[in-house]
């Protein structure tokens, strides 16, 4: 439905806020209309509270579907309305305002309490999921999460829970509470998260290998800090032990943490150099394999930087302070 002047009519309140401004600018500068036309204000006037009902009509969703969830029901039915209230909200909590609705209507307390815990994967997978939007980009809700134990309580499932998905899960919501988030990666590294993250690399699940070794390197580039303390756990020679696992793209992501951990590291590159680890001739042996495969570019670019930083004669190019 356009105006009168053929325009579109905006959908969201951003743009019925921008439609507001755009009208008062428009009518404080014509002389031929002092105010806003009598239709066009009362069109906006009932757009503007019908975005406000619909918000107010998810947090009532919300309310729905979280007293769905904490009903007693154990019936097959009652399994698939939880599954549904969680992909309802889900959805809903994409948007942050409802995202701190879900926190303040108790809904953070509930799946970190009951449905982490509860007997069917898929449930677990649904409220580890949950908690992981929830907590994207609001600290609030970080927070609150926080609060309730959820970095060990996800933990826990990303290093024991017998369904991949539940694990792969658990892992996202980790990364939403400690990634930019001091207090996450506090409690994180508290807990020896950087030994389940190892762990975790280490199983045959190549979807949470690979989100595992993407997020350690994305913490050693924001906090380069703790490489120190993950030399002296043996992150280097786990991660070098990886790559004569079989090939995978996997062994990017790992090389990429390798070269984290040893860009203006000398520690990191003196482990590298152990001769027991036969690093030197892994790297060369490697290039060898990806050098005339066009989908490894990145891992061969990743060998060569290492050979560089870890073997080169020239201490200009090895990362080592001078």
């Amino acid at each position: 439905m356009a105006d009168e002047e053929g325009r579109e009519h905006p959908h969201s309140l951003q743009g019925l806020l921008h439609m507001a401004i755009e009208a008062g600018s428009e009518s404080s500068s014509s002389q031929q209309m002092g105010q806003m036309s009598e239709e066009r204000r009362q069109w906006l006037q009932e757009a503007m509270n019908s975005v406000f009902a619909g918000q107010a009509d998810e947090v009532q969703q919300m309310k729905e579907c979280l007293k769905e969830l904490s009903s007693e029901t154990s019936d097959e039915d009652g399994e698939e309305r939880k599954e549904r209230a969680l992909e309802l909200l889900a959805d809903l909590c994409e948007n942050l305002d409802n995202a701190s609705d879900f926190c303040k209507l108790a809904g953070m307390d509930l799946m970190l309490n009951r449905y982490l815990s509860c007997p069917e994967a898929e449930l677990r997978w649904r409220a580890a999921d949950l908690v992981g939007i929830c907590s994207q980009n609001v600290p609030f809700v970080q927070e609150t999460a926080m609060s309730l134990g959820a970095v060990n309580k996800l933990l826990k499932l990303l290093d024991l829970d017998s369904s991949e998905t539940v694990r792969i899960k658990a892992l996202f919501a980790i990364s939403c509470l400690v990634r930019e988030q001091e207090a996450g990666l506090a409690e994180f590294v508290k807990l020896d998260g950087f030994s389940v993250l190892m762990r975790a690399m280490q199983t045959d699940i190549l979807k949470l290998k690979i989100k595992s070794a993407f997020l350690l390197q994305n913490l050693l580039i924001s906090h380069p800090e703790h490489k120190s303390s993950l030399c002296f756990m043996g992150m280097i020679q786990q991660l070098i032990s990886l790559l004569r696992t079989e090939h995978s793209p996997f062994h990017e992501h790992v090389l990429s943490a390798l070269c984290s951990m040893t860009t203006d590291f000398p520690q990191g590159i003196a482990e590298c150099r152990a001769p027991e680890l036969a690093f030197e001739d892994l790297l060369k042996e490697r290039c060898q394999l990806v050098q005339k495969q066009e989908e490894y570019q990145e891992e061969l670019d990743y060998c060569e930087r290492l050979l560089k930083i870890c073997f080169s004669d020239n201490p200009e190019d090895n990362g080592m302070d001078r």
